[in-house]
This record gives structure tokens, C-alpha cells and sequence, in this order.
């Protein structure tokens, strides 16, 4: 009996809803671990995390910002099918999804008591990102027929 080497081809509208969607589901399940997790922080009233303004503000920053863009991406892998010349723009929200917020919860490490760490430039790189994403996205909008 012979065996079809062929690999089944996804459409790269496919892929990229796949992607996303895998990606916000796990990035959802993270950010709300760590919601309750800085509130875990508040119960025990941990003095590393209470006492520095800073650090407490950056990473409930983080926490918001994490789960708001997990949901993005959520909400891209179902218009994807709708929208799919607007495929290439899933990478670009992944990665901009992650590094906003990795740079306002590393921003919030190494602190000092006014600035944050150098790490919190990852954020706007993280913005850019999800900038080039949504321009991609609109573009193929106003392109579909």
C-alpha cells in the first residue's frame, strides 16, 4: 500500500486563526493566573510588592494589558475567516501582544524607587507591533469586496 507524502496545506488565513487562537487561550489563562496572583500578593500584603508604587503599578499594567491583548488576538482568529488578506497581520499581534506586556512586568523588576527598569522598552517596540497589526488589518477590510 502506498503512503500520500503529500502534507495537507492549510490556507494561511487558517494557520494564522490557528495560531491566534492557540495563542490568546494560553496568553488568557496566564494573565488571569497572574490577576490573581497580584491579588494573592494583597492578601498576604507582601512589603516587596506593596511597598514599591512603582513595580505594583507596572505589573497590574501587565496583568491588563496581557489580557486585554490575549483577547485581541481571540477576537482576530474569528474575523480572520471574513477578513483573510489580513493573515500576515497575525504575527505582528502575537508578538506585539506579548511584548507590551513583558516590558511592563520586567520594567517592574530591578526597579528603582522612580524609574523603571531598562526592560520597559519592550512595551512600545510591543505597540509598534500591534500598530503594523492593525494597519494590516484595516487595509484588508477596505480591500475585501
Amino acid at each position: 500500500m502506498a503512503r500520500n507524502n503529500t502534507p495537507s496545506v492549510a490556507s494561511a488565513a487558517d494557520r494564522a486563526a490557528a495560531q491566534s487562537l492557540r495563542y490568546g487561550f494560553t496568553a488568557l489563562l496566564l494573565f488571569v493566573a497572574g490577576g490573581l496572583s497580584l491579588e494573592f500578593l494583597h492578601l498576604i500584603k507582601a512589603p516587596w510588592y506593596l511597598e514599591s508604587h512603582l513595580r505594583r503599578e507596572l505589573w497590574v499594567l501587565a496583568h491588563a494589558h496581557g489580557a486585554l491583548l490575549a483577547l485581541f488576538n481571540l477576537a482576530y482568529a474569528a474575523l480572520l475567516p471574513r477578513i483573510a488578506a489580513a493573515a500576515s497581520a497575525g504575527v505582528w499581534l502575537r508578538y506585539g501582544a506579548a511584548l507590551v506586556p513583558a516590558g511592563f512586568f520586567l520594567g517592574g523588576i530591578g526597579n528603582s524607587e522612580g524609574d523603571p527598569s531598562v526592560l520597559i522598552v519592550l512595551t512600545p517596540v510591543g505597540a509598534v507591533a500591534i500598530l503594523i497589526a492593525l494597519v494590516l488589518c484595516v487595509r484588508a477590510a477596505w480591500s475585501e469586496n
